[in-house]
């Protein structure tokens, strides 16, 4: 009787995580149009990919006002320590940042088995960075870097504990498909940005994918 009863929870719960899960990754209210005006600064988690992704990453910040985008948190790679010189030359004396080290999810020339393990525990490692900070937007552009983070990200919205709104910006390199990073954010992020029309589908009926 008991384990009847058990069950039957276990498979209520599991069925409305699963709705939650959805509605999340597609939301209804996104083709509305609407726009909603903001009062104050937006607290923005930077995520650097390292290399010609940290180039790309810092061009797009030099088209934002920091006074928008405040506080910022930078995140990078623990391998990676070029990209923190190009974020203190940008911020140059703004004291309205920090920066954040995580473990990389894939090495270059890594195996993609044993990236599965790494992968799992830097998504483990973004987890109390999330939940201190709290960003209100994440902003990222591979590669593998971001993806625990979104991954975390998208977790707190399904369960409530946080609302962070997830960009993905695609490499200018990909003209005609999307990076595996892409594919991969593409039903977590809330929205993707791609630099060639080729990416942008037609028939794309959620919304997430735009192009500029």
């Amino acid at each position: 009787m008991y384990t009847i009863y058990y069950i039957s929870i276990c498979i209520i719960v599991c069925m409305i995580i699963i709705a939650r899960i959805y509605f999340v990754m597609f939301p209804t209210y996104k083709t509305s149009g609407r726009k909603s005006i903001r009062n104050k600064p937006i607290k923005t988690m930077i995520v650097l990919g390292s290399g010609g992704h940290t180039a790309e990453m810092i061009r797009i910040l030099n088209y934002l006002s920091f006074r928008n985008y405040s506080p910022r948190i930078y995140v990078y790679a623990d391998t990676d320590s070029m990209s923190i010189e190009k974020v203190k030359y940008l911020e140059k004396n703004n004291v309205d940042y920090k920066i954040i080290k995580i473990r990389r999810s894939r090495e270059i020339h890594q195996s993609y088995y044993t990236s599965i393990y790494s992968t799992i525990y830097a998504t483990l490692e973004s987890i109390p960075y999330l939940w201190r900070e709290c960003p209100e937007l994440l902003l990222c552009n591979g590669p593998g870097t971001c993806v625990p983070l979104c991954i975390v990200a998208f977790l707190f919205k399904v369960f409530c504990i946080a609302q962070t709104t997830i960009i993905f910006v695609e490499s200018f390199c990909r003209v005609k498909t999307l990076s595996l990073t892409g594919k991969i954010l593409y039903y977590i992020a809330d929205y993707q940005i791609v630099q060639w029309p080729y990416l942008q589908e037609p028939d794309d009926k959620s919304s997430k994918i735009f192009y500029f």
